[in-house]
């Protein structure tokens, strides 16, 4: 064997190392394969059109149209979790009526704009438009205890959520529930919360607190309702 490669050696490894290279190079290219019809119109239809639709709150994200335009505005909401307007750190607490993007969520709509918000070729991969109650109805006000500061429950008590009543704008709080044991429950991460947010924050499973706990990181100023959990009646 020859200590040295001969030219068409040489030639033949390099073109090899380049092909490689160029295949890496567009499996890393962001959205390529992330397109409006299948994965983000889902996302949309879920997360935002409830308020971005026709007659809704906000301007319509219903149609690729619609949408497409709004892209980098979009990105930059998801990203900074400003929308959908849930105002708390996911994972921190429980809640059922959680309205947040999954971290998965927000790569796919960040990957598809910056890989050209393509729309996709089939049409057949858009899902139907989501259908809309458009009526109002009363909801009872909500009971419980209201807390602002650190606050010690005087009585065992079963919490099926949380309700803001007063938060300033921007304001962010880490709230627990420390239980007498010294065990600690979070409850809820506020999160550069808008007074415009309002909605409670309710619990998958409702939240036993015995007497003794103490309620922490509630700012001084703020209130915060701890919604009392309905019992069933028994016969």
């Amino acid at each position: 064997m020859t200590r040295w490669w001969r030219p068409l050696d040489r030639l033949c490894v390099a073109v090899v190392l380049l092909a490689g290279l160029s295949t890496q190079l567009r499996g890393h290219n962001p959205g390529a394969n992330i397109t409006w019809n299948r994965e983000v119109s889902r996302i949309v239809y879920e997360r935002c059109a409830s308020c971005h639709r026709p007659g809704g709150t906000a301007f319509s994200l219903m149609t690729y149209q619609d949408a497409r335009p709004h892209a980098a505005a979009i990105k930059e909401a998801v990203l900074t979790r400003r929308m959908p307007p849930w105002g708390a750190v996911k994972g921190f607490g429980d809640f059922r009526d959680d309205q947040g993007l999954t971290q998965e969520q927000i790569e796919l709509i960040t990957d598809w704009v910056e890989g050209s918000t393509p729309r996709g070729n089939n049409p057949n991969m858009l899902p139907a438009p989501p259908k809309f109650d458009t009526s109002s109805p009363r909801t009872p006000p909500a009971k419980g205890v209201v807390v602002s500061g650190d606050v010690t429950i005087d009585r065992p008590i079963t919490v099926a959520g949380l309700l803001p009543e007063r938060v300033l704008d921007g304001a962010s709080m880490q709230i627990v529930a420390e239980l007498p044991d010294g065990r600690i429950t979070p409850l809820v991460w506020l999160y550069e919360y808008r007074d415009s947010y309002r909605h409670p924050f309710l619990f998958r499973k409702p939240v036993d607190l015995p007497s003794g706990t103490v309620i922490r990181g509630v700012q001084k100023g703020s209130r915060l309702l701890l919604i009392s959990a309905v019992k069933a009646k028994t016969r």
